[in-house]
């Protein structure tokens, strides 16, 4: 079965850390160009971070740049996302998704897992 489960969110004060993980089936993560997407609250999907499947070029959203950090690790065929230094901002449901096209708003997926939550608060 194809598909992606996440883990890892939680409630977590301003400044915490915290890690994501996106565990892939039923296909191999690192044949796909791979995003982390999340949603705050009332807004749509904002892509957070992804990497290639041609080169693992990383891209980083500038709103999280020097505080997340995604990684793959290809023997356990999973995504990772690092989040450092959190802000109340960074609230959101956290997807891991493949196949991932840019929309006039928002982010349409051909894979999407559940989503983790992630709240950050004091």
């Amino acid at each position: 079965q194809v598909q992606l489960v996440e883990s890892g969110g939680g409630l977590v004060q301003p400044g915490g850390s915290l890690r994501l993980s996106c565990a892939a089936s039923g296909f191999t993560l690192r044949d796909y160009w791979m995003y982390w997407l999340r949603q705050a609250p009332g807004k749509g999907l904002e892509r957070v971070s992804s990497i290639s499947n041609v080169d693992s070029k990383l891209y980083y959203a500038e709103s999280v740049k020097s505080r997340f950090t995604l990684s793959r690790d290809n023997a356990k065929n999973t995504l990772y996302l690092q989040m450092n230094s959190l802000k109340f901002e960074d609230t959101a449901v956290y997807y891991c998704a493949r196949d991932c096209r840019p929309q006039s708003v928002g982010w349409q997926c051909g894979l999407v897992g559940q989503g983790t939550q992630v709240t950050v608060s004091s």
